[in-house]
């Protein structure tokens, strides 16, 4: 049996770990590390990567960060 990523039923929220999964295994995790430190460390540094260094061609090759500061500031000027 496989366990679910989600918090509840809703099958969405599972592809969306699945996929944040996969991203992290074929594009950050390419070696197998010797301690949790070590894999914490290096998960750490790939959310990092993602969401401040690796555009993405869903957000107009922005990065998340990049859209996200966007969309505050929009917000905020709105308001």
């Amino acid at each position: 049996m496989t366990p679910s990523m989600t918090d509840g039923y809703d099958c969405y929220q599972n592809a969306l770990a699945e996929r944040v999964n996969g991203i992290l295994k074929n594009e950050f995790l390419l070696y197998q590390c010797n301690t949790m430190k070590e894999l914490m460390e290096l998960v750490k540094e790939s959310i990092s990567i993602y969401n401040d260094l690796r555009p993405h061609m869903s957000l107009g090759m922005k990065t998340p960060s990049e859209v996200h500061e966007k969309a505050s500031r929009d917000f905020l000027l709105a308001s």
